[in-house]
């Protein structure tokens, strides 16, 4: 099974914590999204050419949320990641929506905004802090951030914190997010190294190719 990648992005770090937690050994193909080799041969694979691509003895599949429900629902031993029960589901998957649609989109504005013009506007941090406030309830509600373990919305929820240290934003107002983000985190026995590697790969990342922020 072969994933291409680059760990710097935080949908990959998603689904390749996925594959950690179900014991999956991916084939991971570094893929520089600014390189036209890797661009041209993603392409044949995804005419998106984005990453993550899977390749699963010849089946393709391309977005991070389409890739970790493939994954669990082919490979998991149960269905503890994206539970069966409808309510459950239902949770697991709005925090998802929320993710994309919110947390992570108003992220990516800030960063994208200050990458443009060295600060982003009061407009984009206000949304920030809002979609920040959501998150902040959501996990105080329950023992994780969606039922009472871990699911799929842990694992990209905190893929979306953690790409908060490009902008180097301050989490002090945030205990239960902190709180729980060492819990998530637990749940992965490697994962400072895991955590080690993405800030290696950023740092270099945003030296190279945003020399104006600071990581």
């Amino acid at each position: 099974m072969e994933l291409y990648s680059d760990i710097i992005s935080p949908p990959c770090q998603n689904v390749l914590l996925v594959a950690k937690k179900l014991g999956i050994n991916l084939n991971v193909k570094h893929s520089d999204i600014h390189g036209e080799s890797d661009i041209a041969a993603l392409t044949k694979l995804n005419p998106q050419h984005t990453i993550p691509t899977l390749v699963d003895d010849g089946h393709v599949i391309w977005e991070s949320y389409a890739i970790a429900i493939y994954l669990v629902e082919k490979y998991g031993k149960d269905d503890s990641l994206y539970p069966k029960d409808s309510k459950v589901r239902s949770v697991v998957n709005q925090r998802l929506f929320f993710d994309i649609g919110t947390l992570y989109k108003n992220i990516l504005a800030n960063i994208d905004a200050k990458i443009a013009a060295g600060e982003a506007s009061a407009d984009l941090q206000d949304k920030l802090e809002k979609a920040l406030d959501l998150t902040e309830k959501f996990v105080n509600e329950r023992s994780f951030a969606a039922a009472d373990h871990l699911t799929l919305a842990d694992i990209f929820l905190l893929g979306s914190i953690t790409t908060l240290e490009w902008l180097q934003y301050d989490l002090e107002r945030y205990p239960a997010i902190r709180g729980w983000m060492a819990k998530v985190s637990a749940e992965f026995p490697d994962y400072s190294e895991f955590h080690k590697e993405i800030r290696e790969a950023s740092k270099k990342y945003i030296s190279t190719h945003c020399p104006t922020l600071k990581y």
